[in-house]
């Protein structure tokens, strides 16, 4: 095979949008420059009426019956687009999950101190896994301890809400909290 088939090949792949003379559809659905609908003709009429504007054809929904394409400038188009997904991503909230790590003899400042800080974490949307975890002799009394874990529940009741309650694993036993909303 010749070496500038490959590379024309790897080009029409590359770009997710079909522009110009990429798009091989019999019929297509013409939108031009301003919005307004053009109606169904050939893609070789499109592509005519998009070289008359000085413009390029490109095919902006290709799974529609007839694919839609739209008569624009195509590097406008693609900067466009592209500040769009930016907003989109800068107004996504990522909620992450932050842990505060607790003992069975804790003290009740110490617990007070810690639902403090899972109070802050809460306000700002995270989520709270606590974890209470049990080291040698603790072990044996895994299931006296687990008012710990309710007390903590208990006291962020008004800011939180359990989203996954008591839970054992290995020498860990967790709950995690959420945000009330």
């Amino acid at each position: 095979m010749c070496p500038l088939f490959l590379y024309v090949w790897e080009v029409f792949f590359i770009s997710e949008l079909s522009i110009n003379g990429q798009i091989r559809d019999k019929e297509v659905r013409v939108i031009s420059e301003t919005g307004e609908q053009l109606g169904i003709m050939s893609s070789r009429e499109a592509q005519a009426l998009a070289d008359e504007a000085g413009l390029d054809l490109v095919k902006i929904a290709p799974t529609a019956n007839p694919p839609v394409c739209k008569i624009v400038d195509y590097g406008k188009f693609r900067y466009e687009q592209s500040r769009k997904e930016k907003e989109a991503r800068k107004k996504q909230k990522i909620i992450e999950l932050k842990e505060i790590r607790l003992s069975p003899n804790i003290d009740t400042n110490d617990l007070n101190t810690k639902v403090n800080t899972a109070r802050k974490l809460l306000a700002k949307g995270d989520r709270v896994k606590v974890t209470l975890r049990f080291r040698g002799r603790e072990m044996a009394h895994m299931n006296n301890s687990k008012h710990v874990l309710d007390d903590f529940a208990q006291a962020l009741a008004d800011v939180a809400v359990v989203e996954k309650p008591a839970k054992v694993e290995g020498r860990a036993m967790h709950i995690v909290l959420a945000e009330k909303k």
